[in-house]
């Protein structure tokens, strides 16, 4: 029997590609949340607008003869007796294991039980998130990552007031530096959304609910809700003492390989990129997608290392931005197509010497093609 810890994008992608090469034994799915797998992009963005109806993220689970354990959650692992412990009080007997458990949203030390503080994570969290703001005056986003980023930009377009909280001096400046980090900052400077950046929080003010944000500066800034979006861990507290190596979620090797027949995949999986030649892990939605499909295939002896070239991307306002490849700390951007000025450009990161990634501001084509310039000479 196989099992699949996690009903997520990746955890199903292993199962439906476990049945597409050919395996027919037994095949278990576990997930902790009550609902069948769906897409997390679109929470943060189509979801949280109202622009579509949760249904429309459902994922198609077309996989014969699954059984599909909702609600539960795996609490530990035995790899040398092949059992999961659930929370049912019920132990389960695998043959191979994928484990695809995510991450899960890092709260603040501080204020985080009051009403009106909330993290996205989950439809459920969303929809909480939503109702909330459609009454709201004012929100405080603490995170200017990918999520608080696309956040400010639908809480902006509602007719809320949006401040974002940073101690870095850009938004998004972890994924890309502060060349485009500074260019998303005037992007949402000039929808009115206020950005305290290069400042710390450090309290949350109420009683019971929140109504203020404090500053390291001082400052307290009003608050209706908050929405705290600090980046996230990788979900493998209950793999404590399981004996697998866990230095950044679930270390694996370059075939996803954690262990003798179990397996990683998705953003909890962090893996040696035969490659870039260095352990990465990937919080993206394409890449729980192609590793779901390396995982399962290294589970029936058909693995090959998995060696993608990352894909993400984040929608703001009326500016999608794509990126290809990575983005390492140093690297230098430079302009390789489209102008900065007129809104549509795409640019090549360069480190060493060599192309490590491309990023797209509404040149969607453009970007694309200079793609294939990565890993070589700039």
């Amino acid at each position: 029997m196989i099992a699949v810890v996690g009903a997520s994008a990746a955890g199903l992608t292993a199962a439906q590609t476990l049945r597409r090469e050919g395996y027919e034994g037994p095949l278990t799915v576990i997930g902790d949340e009550d609902l069948m797998p769906y897409d997390r992009p679109p929470l943060s963005k189509q979801i949280l607008s109202g622009d579509w109806e949760p249904s429309k993220i459902s994922l198609p689970c077309t996989v014969d003869g699954v059984e599909w354990r909702l609600g539960v959650r795996a609490v530990g692992l035995d790899v040398t007796g092949r059992r999961l412990a659930l929370s049912t009080g019920d132990d389960l007997a695998y043959d191979k294991l994928v484990v695809a458990t995510g991450v899960t949203p890092r709260r603040l030390p501080f204020g985080q039980e009051l009403a009106g503080v909330h993290t996205l994570r989950t439809l459920p969290d969303t929809v909480a998130f939503k109702e909330e703001l459609a009454s709201a005056r004012s929100v405080v986003i603490v995170g200017a990552g990918f999520m608080g980023s696309e956040v400010a930009a639908v809480a902006s377009g509602m007719g809320v007031d949006v401040t974002v909280v940073d101690p870095l001096p850009a938004p998004m400046i972890r994924q890309f530096g502060p060349w485009l980090g500074d260019l998303v900052a005037k992007l949402h400077a000039d929808h009115g959304v206020r950005m305290r950046l290069g400042v710390g929080v450090t309290g949350l003010r109420g009683e019971g609910r929140v109504d203020g944000v404090e500053l390291a500066d001082g400052t307290v800034l009003p608050a209706d809700v908050v929405l705290v979006a600090i980046g996230s861990v990788p979900n493998t507290s209950w793999l404590a003492g399981s004996g697998l190596s866990l230095t950044d979620g679930v270390d694996c090797d370059s075939l996803c390989r954690a262990a003798p027949n179990v397996v990683a995949a998705g953003d909890v999986a962090s893996w040696t990129h035969p490659v870039h030649g260095r352990r990465i892990r990937v919080e993206h939605r394409m890449n729980a997608t192609e590793q779901g499909m390396a995982a399962a295939r290294t589970l029936l002896g058909k693995g090959e290392p998995y060696a993608p070239i990352p894909y993400f991307w984040t929608d703001q306002y009326d500016v999608k931005i794509q990126a290809y490849g990575t983005f390492p700390e140093g690297a230098v951007p430079s302009v390789a197509a489209g102008e900065v000025g007129a809104g549509r450009f795409a640019a090549v990161y360069v480190e060493d010497g060599r192309v490590t990634g491309v990023v797209g501001w509404n040149l969607p084509r453009d970007t694309r093609q200079l793609r294939a310039r990565i890993g070589e000479p700039a």
